[in-house]
């Protein structure tokens, strides 16, 4: 039964037995955290475009991720922002330059972060991803256009949707901002360690988890809050391997 572990960042993740375990996918910084703990190297990364925006909590992770290594590397595209005067379409085309796949190789490859293929795709190709798993949910719809889901809740629609796995398993998901690799200036900026992805992320899992067998969690609190069935023998002490 091949198993994926899905990685994301929160601290002292709580992950399945070790031997269950087949291949690991990471959002964003999360492989620093794969690494610590002794897994694989990731067969696939999702990163966010915001990763190479300039901003602290953005540089916080995109630094994590010196000296690591992916598979594949799904880039997240920004939309395109059409709107607002002369100016403002300017700041936002610098903006879009900044966030851009080919920064993204030029900031990784600086970090001497390895990675055997880079695909980058707009974000609404990632929200279809979703939408499409989810039974084309108008309520999901909804949510995502308020909202979109983080980068870890794209990584497990990235798995599902591969169909390689019978098993694709989350850790290290808490709907929080909080990082294992250290405090993320962000929460100091908003005064809240709060996700706004949050609500996003808990509909979806929800409608998942009503449509799917083949997506758990090894978190207790990510089974309480989404009704994803919870992995036992889950190993408490992989945090601290």
């Amino acid at each position: 039964m091949p198993t994926l572990l899905v990685l994301g960042s929160k601290p002292a993740p709580v992950l399945p037995p070790r031997g269950s375990i087949d291949a690991v996918a990471c959002a964003n910084a999360s492989g620093f955290s794969a690494r610590a703990f002794g897994l694989p190297d990731p067969v696939f990364t999702v990163v966010t475009a915001v990763l190479t925006s300039g901003k602290a909590s953005d540089e916080h992770s995109l630094r994590r991720l010196a000296g690591l290594r992916t598979g594949r590397l799904y880039h997240v595209r920004r939309p395109k922002a059409d709107s607002g005067g002369p100016l403002a379409r300017l700041l936002a085309a610098l903006r879009m330059r900044r966030m851009s796949a080919r920064e993204l190789r030029r900031r990784l490859r600086a970090l001497d972060y390895r990675y055997d293929e880079l695909v980058s795709r707009p974000a609404r190709f990632y929200h279809h991803l979703v939408l499409d798993l989810c039974g084309e949910d108008r309520e999901v719809a909804a949510a995502i256009a308020h909202k979109q889901p983080s980068t870890g809740l794209l990584a497990v629609a990235v798995g599902l949707a591969e169909g390689r796995w019978d098993r694709v398993v989350m850790a290290g998901f808490d709907f929080t901002l909080t990082h294992a690799y250290g405090e993320n200036p962000l929460i100091a900026e908003r005064g809240s360690a709060a996700s706004a992805h949050a609500q996003t992320d808990i509909l979806i899992l929800r409608r998942l988890a009503a449509r799917r067998s083949d997506l758990l969690t090894s978190e207790p609190a990510v089974h309480r809050r989404t009704g994803l069935p919870l992995v036992e023998g889950g190993d408490a002490e992989g945090a601290a391997a």
